[in-house]
């Protein structure tokens, strides 16, 4: 409190020298005294009336989309336990508020509530107004806030950014009385923040996928040899395909920087006649398709007839689009699955990789991992994609079905012969699932093959040469299967160049909550009914259960829930008595019977704590990677809240 009097007094930089207050605190109160706000503000500014607030929300409501899952989890976790979190706009103003009810009330007092502007040059040092400042998570308590009137509150900030070009589009706070703080408050809003970019990604590629599709049903007119050019509403440029060089290598080229590729705000045809204006004059006669979804102007798209000059050959459907289409299929955030998807695409966009083997319990999503490794590769959706199932091949017709058979080979064999699938596969991806299952004696054909590069059909001669990106998966452990004799050794070897592990739906965390979502979203959909809405009790068991059956069972779970449940509420009543039993029978039924989280932020972490070592079975490893920190870090936290290292 006597460094904040010495600056209002106008200390000397040595005094500042010997100031205990951070080096951040300090620069943003000298940015406030030097632009003269009043320190005894005691509240932020409201921004008009109801119907600014309003045109504000609309304005902002694909980042109230996206934050809106989130939103809702944290809100709900964080009743009692006098915190709240809010959402504010890339101009510092408040769009969403959300967590302890009393909390809430009170914030009302300063204008910490939709409506009200928290940036740094209105009212000072804060959560929201610095971090938009500094551009990186901050923040600030008690005392450390510039006007006094909000002194007697904690915060911490994390800025939100475009996924497409990085500008920062908003702020997430957890805010609340001074003794909620915790330095990893910080910590959490930029988990926050990063979630809601991701939520962000998703709708940005999703809308450019409409944009696409609206143009493809919308523009007859267009020729394959024509030059073209697709902006979104905000002017970003989200595909081209064919363009002239002016306007490739000169007009966009003027644009390639963040965040200049916005060419102009879309918001009528006035806006639409702007876009055009700034093309080079030669090019403004282009034909301009109006591009709505939803009944809302979204997009345009540039249509430019071919020119003599050679042009550019059309990009349609890049890899890397493909790829991130591909990734997005993938549902989930745990550091185990991130890790596996990495290595997956790095196996499809290199060439020098011709063999993958992608290991997993059944049901964790393997062949997912299998179309990935096809769509990111260069010649993506055009290339073939085979998959056969091993365990679904009887043992006499493994050879023919893998290399194929030279007509009238065998009894019953196809009088004009027939490819294997590895001719199939030419050009493409192979994906052999369950490939432990494939008898012994057919492994050396297969090792041969692959070496060779070549395949023979069964009573033939001709060798005919392949190019083929093997993707092999297994639910067994294959290096137990080549001690014990089952597998072959080379084999092995030969097709584990590259080895993914796909991790249990157990080892994945609050995975398990977003791939509910994602199901429960998708099912209702085409179910054409409102999602389900699932109880805390309920959240607690489906967090701590086993999952023998991984993504498979839960997904299998959530379309019985829908068809079985009375109205949109599902309670533990409406779950599988097997997997009552089971959390029961684990030591979980009382804490998964417990409230959603109440008291303090501290006891909500003990309580988290206590609950994911249950579920661990007091494992401290995997505790430590579930709840996202490192086991030093999990060893201070048991000391602090008492907690024995043998709990389970």
């Amino acid at each position: 409190m006597r460094a904040w009097e010495n600056l209002l007094s106008g200390a000397s930089d040595q005094d500042r020298a010997r100031s205990p207050v951070r080096s951040l605190i300090h620069d943003s109160w000298h940015r406030c005294a030097t632009s003269g706000i009043d320190a005894q503000q005691n509240e932020a500014p409201l921004r008009g009336g109801r119907d600014e607030v309003e045109h504000l929300a609309y304005l902002n409501r694909e980042l109230l989309e996206a934050a809106r899952r989130s939103f809702f989890t944290i809100g709900r976790l964080l009743e009692g336990t006098g915190a709240m979190l809010v959402l504010a706009d890339g101009e510092g103003t408040l769009i969403d508020a959300v967590g302890d009810e009393r909390t809430l009330h009170d914030g009302m007092d300063i204008h910490l509530a939709v409506g009200g502007k928290w940036t740094e040059d209105v009212v000072g040092t804060n959560g929201i107004g610095t971090a938009l400042w500094a551009g990186e998570p901050v923040f600030v308590h008690a005392a450390e806030h510039f006007c006094a009137g909000i002194k007697a509150w904690t915060c911490a900030g994390a800025p939100v950014r475009d996924p497409f070009d990085g500008r920062i589009i908003g702020v997430v706070d957890l805010s609340g009385h001074p003794d909620i703080f915790r330095p990893h408050n910080t910590a959490l809003v930029a988990a926050a923040a990063r979630e809601i970019e991701k939520a962000l990604a998703d709708q940005q590629s999703e809308e450019r996928t409409r944009l696409l599709e609206a143009f493809i049903t919308s523009a007859p007119r267009y020729r394959r040899s024509d030059g073209l050019m697709i902006v979104d509403r905000h002017g970003r440029v989200i595909y081209k395909a064919n363009l002239p060089r002016p306007i490739e290598g000169g007009f966009l080229a003027s644009f390639s920087g963040a965040p200049a590729r916005r060419l102009v705000e879309l918001t009528g045809a006035d806006s639409l006649q702007g876009l055009v204006s700034q093309l080079p004059q030669e090019f403004q006669t282009c034909h301009v398709n109006r591009l709505e979804l939803d009944g809302d102007l979204r997009g345009a798209a540039l249509v430019f007839p071919p020119v003599s000059a050679p042009s550019l050959v059309p990009a349609v459907n890049p890899a890397s689009t493909r790829l991130n289409e591909a990734k997005a299929a993938i549902i989930g955030d745990s550091s185990a699955l991130r890790a596996a998807v990495d290595i997956a695409c790095r196996v499809s966009q290199s060439s020098d990789v011709t063999s993958l083997l992608i290991e997993g319990e059944t049901g964790v999503g393997k062949e997912l991992f299998a179309r990935l490794v096809q769509q990111g590769s260069p010649s993506g959706s055009n290339a073939p994609f085979i998959a056969v199932n091993c365990g679904a091949i009887t043992r006499e017709l493994f050879g023919s079905e893998l290399f194929g058979h030279a007509p009238g080979a065998f009894t019953g064999a196809s009088r004009e012969g027939k490819p294997g699938v590895f001719e199939l596969a030419n050009g493409g991806v192979l994906s052999l699932d369950e490939i432990g299952e494939m008898p012994l004696d057919i492994q050396p054909f297969l090792l041969r093959v692959l070496e060779d590069r070549v395949v023979t059909r069964i009573g033939d001669s001709r060798r005919r040469p392949i190019d083929v990106r093997l993707v092999a998966s297994t639910n067994r452990e294959l290096k137990q299967e080549v001690e014990a004799g089952r597998f072959r050794r080379d084999l092995f070897y030969r097709i584990s160049t590259v080895s993914i592990r796909v991790p249990p739906l157990r080892e994945r965390g609050e995975d398990v909550l977003l791939l509910l979502d994602h199901f429960n979203q998708k099912i209702a959909a085409r179910m054409q009914r409102e999602p389900l809405v699932f109880t805390p009790q309920v959240l607690d068991h489906l967090m701590v259960y086993r999952w023998p059956g991984n993504v498979r069972e839960l997904r299998n779970l959530v379309e019985k829930l829908h068809v079985l449940s009375h109205g949109g509420s599902v309670g533990l009543a409406d779950l599988p008595a097997e997997i009552i039993r089971s959390t029961c029978r684990d030591g979980h039924a009382q804490a998964s019977s417990l409230p959603a989280v109440s008291g303090t932020l501290e006891e909500a972490e003990r309580q988290a704590i206590r609950e994911v070592l249950a579920a661990e079975d007091g494992n401290l490893s995997r505790a430590a990677r579930r709840l996202g920190v490192s086991r030093p870090t999990l060893y201070r936290k048991l000391d602090q809240y008492g907690i024995r290292r043998g709990f389970v």
